[in-house]
């Protein structure tokens, strides 16, 4: 009987190691596709040298680009989680000034990765109207018209309530006179998300600099219909 209950006790003492090596390899792959994705923010202009910052969602551990840290300096070893409370559980770096605005979208939503930066055109159009205007069909993949979130402190967690008014209904939303944040089921897709926002806000500027003309804009159910479109869009008959 005490040979039964030492094997008994050695299986499950197995079974949670096992269980432990398979989470430290998803935070490791995931930290991996985070680091990769904040550098693609900056080489692909949607940031400038630390600005922004990206977080993916492994379970109930949320990992964070810290803040102040270059994304090429960024090691495995870096790697810096927090719990859905906010309490650091991984990494001795600091992590984002953002990171209110990240966890309330992992709070409200079931957003797997967060992705925000400081676009330079979709910026320039959260100083100029209150939602982006319905220049092209995309906008129904991120469920509708681009709201603007108004102004409030950096790392607040006013600018956080004020994203999520703005997020309802929404995958991404723009953030008055700083940025964008979107969000998907995988870091691809809120990266994906952010570079369409950019592109149609870049689109809307440059129509609306023509002198003299007014852009043509898309009406809400043409969008609407546009987004049911896309959520089978690349998908076999």
């Amino acid at each position: 009987m005490a040979e039964q209950r030492r094997d008994a006790r050695d299986v499950r003492e197995e079974a949670q190691a096992a269980g432990a090596r398979d989470a430290g390899d998803a935070v490791a792959r995931a930290w991996e596709e985070l680091v990769a994705t904040a550098r693609r923010t900056v080489a692909d202009g949607l940031v400038v040298g630390t600005s922004g910052n990206v977080s993916v969602r492994v379970g109930d551990t949320v990992l964070v680009t810290p803040t102040g840290v270059p994304y090429d300096r960024l090691a495995p070893e870096d790697v810096v989680g927090v719990g859905l409370d906010g309490r650091q559980v991984l990494g001795s770096l600091l992590p984002t000034s953002e990171l209110p605005m990240h966890l309330a979208v992992y709070r409200a939503t079931d957003a797997v990765a967060v992705v925000h930066t400081h676009a330079a055109h979709a910026t320039a159009v959260s100083t100029l109207v209150p939602e982006l205007p319905l220049i092209h069909y995309m906008a129904g993949a991120l469920g509708g018209p681009v709201r603007v979130a108004p102004y409030a402190t950096y790392g607040t967690a006013e600018l956080a309530e004020n994203m999520l008014r703005a997020l309802d209904g929404r995958s991404a939303c723009l953030l008055q006179n700083h940025g964008t944040v979107a969000h998907g089921a995988s870091l691809s897709q809120a990266y994906d998300r952010t570079a369409q926002l950019e592109w149609m806000s870049r689109v809307w500027l440059l129509a609306a600099s023509v002198p003299g003309l007014t852009p043509n804009l898309l009406t809400p159910a043409q969008v609407t219909r546009a987004g049911e479109h896309l959520k089978t869009y690349g998908q076999k008959p």
